[in-house]
């Protein structure tokens, strides 16, 4: 696996050289865009009307910024480099917090982190929070952008997750209505949830869309005909009251 960023971890005088590693990947289907008339792959070329050059090359392309109508200031890769500090190539601990404290709508994207001969600096770290129960809130350049992060330990090391600033978080599009709880209602909703609590097993979840896709596109391929999917019966509870009685009794059935 390839290193998506190399840093340290700074906090104090205390200074962790670390790789950072993407811990997710896409395992869904992707599919290729055709002409219909012919079904061969539709390509996208980079194009200069100007020099009329209709397929450009990575290395003649280069990145700009519009600071006037249709003018220019042209960035180098060095010049991002030349920019940062030490402090900027540094994954900088600002504070430690409570993960409970941190709304899950901020995180972005998630890392793993690996010592990079530092590993008694990096054990006692990822101990640490643990034992205090805590994350750590920190900043650090990846790329072109500064990124705000946080660093928390997991089962087998510390993860690094990305987060949004707070300004990049949308407003929700409209009001949510204030409306009062009837509390036998509530009751009956909060027995539902207890009735199916259960414990978090990953390992239990797969991805069943997926599957039938697949299933699908094999078909297809064997010439067979993709048959629509069995409808699922629908439920004539309308008030909410019933709904909630009905579903409690159908999960203590389940248990």
């Amino acid at each position: 696996m390839a290193v998506a960023h190399k840093g340290a971890i700074s906090f104090g005088l205390v200074n962790i050289p670390v790789d950072l590693y993407t811990a997710t990947q896409d395992v869904g289907i992707r599919f290729n865009q055709l002409h219909k008339a012919c079904k061969q792959r539709i390509k996208y070329k980079k194009v200069c009307p100007n020099c009329n050059i209709s397929d450009l090359k990575p290395e003649d392309i280069v990145k700009g910024y519009e600071y006037e109508k249709d003018r220019y200031v042209i960035m180098e890769n060095e010049d991002f480099e030349n920019i940062k500090t030490e402090k900027d190539k540094s994954i900088t601990i600002l504070h430690f917090a409570d993960l409970e404290q941190i709304d899950p709508i901020f995180f972005e994207k998630t890392y793993y982190v690996t010592p990079n001969g530092s590993d008694k600096a990096y054990a006692l770290l990822k101990t640490a929070l643990e034992s205090e129960r805590k994350v750590a809130i920190a900043k650090t350049v990846l790329g072109t952008k500064e990124t705000l992060v946080t660093i928390r330990p997991a089962k087998e090391g510390l993860i690094i997750e990305t987060m949004y600033f707070l300004e990049e978080i949308k407003a929700i599009p409209k009001p949510v209505a204030n409306i009062e709880v009837v509390p036998a209602e509530l009751d009956m909703a909060k027995m539902l949830i207890n009735n199916m609590t259960a414990e978090f097993k990953p390992e239990e979840y797969n991805d069943t869309y997926t599957e039938r896709l697949k299933d699908a596109i094999e078909k297809k391929i064997n010439g067979q005909e993709v048959v629509e999917a069995m409808p699922q019966p629908k439920s004539n509870v309308i008030d909410l009251m019933d709904a909630l009685k009905q579903s409690v009794q159908a999960t203590r059935k389940a248990q």
